[in-house]
Parts: C-alpha cells; sequence; structure tokens
C-alpha cells in the first residue's frame, strides 16, 4: 500500500504539523509512562489530575478536528457548543476507565492526524472558528494543538519539562502570553528578557518597569504560571528582596 501524505506543499505548513505530531508523541510517552493507578494523581493544575489532563487532551483534538471538518466541507462545526459544554466534557473524561481514558486520546490524535492530512491545499485558508470567538484560518489549528500537547505533557508532573520543549515552540508560547497580557493591559510596567537570545518583550516604553529575565524555558514557565524558579527580578514589582512576581493572568 502507498503511504498517504499531507496535501499541502506549504514548506512552513508542513514544519508547524511536524512539531504538532512531534508534540503528540511527547505527549503519548509521558501518559504512557504512568501506571493506571498514577493517572489518579494530582497534575499541575490546581483542581486537574493528570486523567482531567488527559481527557482535555483527548478532546481538544476532537474539537480541532470538528474545525478542519468545517474548513473541508464549509459546513459551520464549531469546537463546542459552549465553554460550559467543554468544561462538563473533561469532568466525565476524568471519570472514564483507565483504558479508555487512554483510548480517548489515541483514538482522537489519529483522527485529527487524518483530518490535516486530507484537507485540500487550497482549503487551509478557509476560516473557522476558535471556542473564545476568533475567526482564523485552518492553518491556525496546528499552532493550537502544538501549544496543547508539548505544554500538558508537562502539566503530567510525570518529569517533562520546559526544557523539553523545542525552542521555536517556546518563543511562540512566550508571544502568545506577552500578546494577551498587552491586549488585557495588564503588562504595564512589566518587561520579560529572555537571556540565552536576543527577545525582549512586555511594556518596553515603560521608564521604571519590572524586568523579569532567565533562559528561554524558565521564562515561559514562569509566563505560563508553571512556576519561578529560573527566573530573576528586579524593579518595583520585585521589591528591595528582588522577589519574582506572580505573571499576569494568560487564559
Amino acid at each position: 500500500m502507498v503511504a498517504r501524505h499531507d496535501q499541502t506543499t506549504d514548506p512552513e505548513l508542513l514544519a508547524g504539523l511536524l512539531q504538532a505530531r512531534r508534540g503528540t508523541a511527547f505527549f503519548a510517552r509521558k501518559l504512557n509512562e504512568l501506571s493506571d493507578a498514577e493517572l489518579d494523581g494530582d497534575s499541575l493544575l490546581p483542581g486537574w489530575t493528570r486523567r482531567h489532563i488527559t481527557a482535555h487532551i483527548g478532546y481538544n483534538a476532537r474539537a480541532i478536528a470538528r474545525l478542519i471538518e468545517w474548513a473541508a466541507t464549509g459546513v459551520e462545526t464549531p469546537m463546542y457548543a459552549s465553554t460550559d459544554v467543554r468544561d462538563h466534557e473533561i469532568d466525565f473524561g476524568a471519570t472514564l476507565s483507565p483504558i479508555a481514558l487512554r483510548h480517548l486520546f489515541d483514538h482522537s490524535a489519529v483522527h485529527l492526524n487524518v483530518e490535516w492530512r486530507d484537507l485540500p491545499e487550497n482549503a487551509w485558508r478557509h476560516l473557522v472558528r476558535t471556542i473564545q470567538g476568533r475567526e482564523v484560518p485552518a492553518t491556525e489549528t496546528v499552532w493550537m494543538r502544538s501549544r496543547e500537547v508539548w505544554m500538558h505533557a508537562v502539566d503530567l508532573a510525570n518529569g517533562a519539562a520546559f526544557t523539553d520543549i523545542p525552542a521555536p515552540v517556546l518563543e511562540r508560547l512566550l508571544k502568545d502570553i506577552t500578546g494577551a497580557w498587552k491586549t488585557r493591559g495588564t503588562d504595564t510596567g512589566l518587561v520579560v528578557k529572555v537571556t540565552d537570545r536576543d527577545l525582549t518583550l512586555g511594556d518596553t516604553t515603560s521608564a521604571s518597569p519590572t524586568v523579569v529575565s532567565g533562559p528561554l524555558a524558565a521564562v515561559v514557565e514562569w509566563a505560563a504560571g508553571r512556576g519561578n524558579g529560573g527566573v530573576t527580578a528586579v524593579g518595583p514589582g520585585a521589591g528591595s528582596n528582588c522577589t519574582v512576581p506572580a505573571a499576569p493572568k494568560w487564559i
């Protein structure tokens, strides 16, 4: 049998698809390292067990697949009926048996991959709508998925770290997070400086900013609200003892 390949030939999109698929494989590896009993353990997200993380990633793949079906057919198929429906779905998924929960992840990931693979070249530019109400081209679904699988693999609290996430994913995450702060106006007086590359974001026009700095992985971990062990802070928000302030809310 001849292997079927992605219909798109866009090199940037193909690179993004590869990154998302690698992230899915990374999540799968960290999930498969957990015993069934360990699925009941806490994740890095308050109030969520590893079961919730796994259910979320499984249902997220189904939701994104619905957007790809929308792009392919022109028939509107929203990610979710509402955020309440999404939250209920995750809570329900967390109650599944371990084997059903693992199958949810596996099967939904395969389904999304096939939807991506079979989407015609011209359909990638068709507009779909995210759960937040943003209209985006179908190409954006690749980043939406990549962000979820890479970061939530860390949230499984099974040895994965932000240093395991590829630098291009980390950079885009940081730009997404700081962009959300700017949109809400919560980055006033806050500058984020990445010390292992030429990257400075935030309120760079501030005359007296609080500057949080560190290597890329550590800065993203802090910005995403997952910890501040690898960053330092100076300026008004850090106080005299240079305490690292909590990052503004992201999502």
